[in-house]
């Protein structure tokens, strides 16, 4: 079966669409991501020392919405009435974010008779990481500013192995980042800051995981002390902070290793975008006799791909959520382990 899905990401900072070329159980002469036929998107960008204001990023959004969408249609070179199936992410997000996406999707769908499915943003990151290196059911590591966690596929649900007991990874950099003045999403920022340190000097900061969860707000609280003493040099700091946050991360994938025994890992997110994490998890999947991947820098942030691949794959399953579009509706807090996975 094959099929043209529009996708449409608009869960926090990115309104993306992309058109995708679905073709169940044909991908044998496909290579990398060649099925993506575009994939568009415009990132909301806060003012310095700020975060994401959800309704002045829900105000970018709409203002971008048609942009977007026909930059991406004609990247794709093809109309809006070839679309076999409008995907749009429902959750989880930022609810003003989310009903732009939700709006634009089911008046899409219900002005031209498309038939529209909700996909669960989460789900979409952990879909294409897989699609695009070639795996199957891997260990699997979520990491952004609405996620950590850790992932095991079972049973037709992604199961969760470990996950933070309070801030993300990707909130924890944002956080930083803005103490020190730049605007979110800040975690390239701190990555490069940390690279000018010589790697000589690594404070000491909170190492918190319990059992298989993780959690840094203490480690949070310790680097904001650490920035009010002018004394202490910036680099040093975010070495020491990404040295100990990635080390919490490195343990509970280890531990996960493991237990599960799974020779396939991958990581997916905007975080996984950090040399230095692959770099420390390359070196845990080795020791560990399983094989590392990460989603292609291109797709591991926010994206309309992500939505596209994974509501093809409801689609065509045996059993689509297909949903009327005056009941197209988002939840800001649908949780990755409640989705019901019918295609694996």
């Amino acid at each position: 079966m094959s099929m043209l899905c529009l996708g449409i990401e608009s869960t926090a900072h990115t309104f993306g669409c992309s058109v995708v070329n679905y073709d169940r159980g044909n991908y044998s002469n496909v290579s990398k991501d060649e099925f993506i036929l575009s994939e568009t998107r415009d990132v909301y960008k806060a003012s310095a020392g700020w975060g994401i204001h959800p309704r002045d990023a829900s105000k970018h959004h709409a203002q971008v919405a048609t942009t977007i969408l026909r930059k991406c249609l004609k990247d794709a070179n093809i109309d809006i009435k070839n679309i076999d199936l409008i995907s749009y992410s429902a959750g989880p997000g930022l609810g003003p974010c989310l009903r732009v996406g939700a709006v634009v999707s089911r008046s899409l769908a219900s002005f031209y008779g498309i038939p529209l499915i909700p996909v669960n943003h989460a789900v979409g990151h952990i879909e294409l990481g897989i699609k695009l290196t070639n795996l199957n059911s891997p260990l699997t590591l979520l990491v952004s500013g609405g996620h950590t966690m850790l992932l095991v596929y079972y049973r037709n649900k992604w199961r969760i192995f470990g996950e933070t007991l309070d801030i993300t990874l990707g909130q924890l950099f944002d956080q930083v980042g803005r103490k020190m003045g730049f605007a979110s999403p800040c975690g390239s920022k701190i990555e490069e800051l940390s690279g000018l340190s010589d790697g000589n000097s690594l404070h000491s900061l909170p190492y918190i995981i319990k059992g298989n969860d993780v959690s840094f707000s203490g480690l949070l609280s310790s680097v904001k002390s650490l920035l009010n003493d002018r004394s202490n040099h910036i680099y040093d700091i975010c070495f020491s902070l990404q040295e100990t946050a990635f080390a919490i991360i490195v343990e509970a994938v280890e531990r996960a290793l493991a237990f599960t025994g799974n020779k396939e890992f991958l990581i997916v997110g905007g975080v996984s975008a950090n040399k230095r994490l692959s770099e420390m998890l390359n070196l845990a999947c080795t020791a560990h006799g399983a094989v590392f991947n990460s989603c292609p820098l291109r797709y591991c942030g926010d994206n309309g791909a992500q939505i596209a691949w994974t509501g093809s794959q409801i689609y065509s399953s045996e059993q689509p959520h297909i949903v009327e579009p005056e009941n197209a509706s988002v939840n800001q807090s649908w949780r990755l382990d409640s989705v019901y996975i019918p295609w694996r």
